[in-house]
């Protein structure tokens, strides 16, 4: 049974799973300023996260019995973003994905070299482009907390995009190997976006009690901002359809586990530190 904290918990997932992943260009970014400007997409999306986490455990803990047993009492940002199950994530499938053209070969989650950039842009395009729409939205929000977050987290994402949409843009327009390989992360990723329109039964609920914003009615103003940039960038958008992943209801692939590993081990190794 969905509840009002799951909406919350789903903007935290998503936020908290991208920031870990673009957070692995650190050290390893393709130029300096590359390396710097992906540290300081990954903050800011933990920053959101940690936002959205904090609210979460307040709501939990004014409710305990929509609180499933197996999840620590009382509930804490910390609690919420490191001990909980792969199971209990209600992130997008796209967004735990490895840095890897699904036709490199390298799809492994335990796999660590030859990340590929262009699959990092192109996800965070098309998430981004979802984000800002979405955020703009949300500031509407009947849960005052949700708009206030919604407002700060705008003007983040607001960067985010223009960084990612620069660089599709740049990958497209360049030279024909920067084309090629960016077009084939669109490939690659487009058919995950499907699972931004597929309702859930968290968002139904958030969407009735005016708290969240029915994703459907945002869909317009994706297209024009995803259709705009692939045309400036002479790339073909990749046609839609097949299967919809149901990462937003805890279905999740086998690289999720992956990441939640590295980034839960110190927590659950010491559970009881205090830092």
């Amino acid at each position: 049974m969905a509840t009002p904290v799951d909406y919350v918990l789903q903007l935290a997932d998503n936020a908290l799973v991208l920031g870990q992943r673009n957070a692995e260009w650190c050290g390893h970014g393709p130029a300096l300023e590359e390396d710097i400007a992906m540290a300081n997409i990954s903050l800011d999306l933990v920053g959101q996260a940690r936002l959205l986490y904090q609210h979460a455990a307040q709501l939990l803990n004014a409710a305990p019995a929509t609180q499933p047993a197996s999840w620590p009492r009382p509930a804490t940002e910390d609690s919420l973003a490191y001990l909980r199950e792969p199971q209990d994530f209600r992130n997008y499938t796209l967004l735990e994905l490895p840095h890897f053209d699904s036709r490199s070969g390298l799809l492994a989650g335990t796999a660590r070299d030859n990340r590929d950039y262009a699959t990092t842009i192109a996800r965070n395009f098309l998430f981004g482009a979802l984000m800002l729409v979405l955020w703009e939205r949300l500031q509407e929000s009947t849960d005052a907390q949700i708009a206030a977050i919604a407002a700060k987290s705008w003007k983040e994402t607001r960067y985010h995009w223009r960084h990612s949409r620069d660089w599709l843009i740049r990958m497209g327009d360049g030279t024909e190997a920067s084309h090629n390989r960016i077009q084939s992360a669109l490939g690659h990723l487009m058919p995950y976006t499907l699972e931004f329109w597929s309702p859930s039964e968290q968002e139904g609920l958030a969407v009735a009690r005016g708290i969240g914003v029915d994703a459907n009615s945002v869909q317009p103003a994706w297209n024009a901002l995803v259709d705009q940039a692939l045309k400036e960038a002479t790339l073909i958008r990749p046609q839609g359809g097949g299967f919809v992943t149901q990462g937003k209801t805890g279905r999740h692939s086998e690289h999720l586990g992956y990441l939640l590993d590295e980034m839960q081990s110190l927590a659950r190794r010491y559970p009881q530190a205090v830092w």
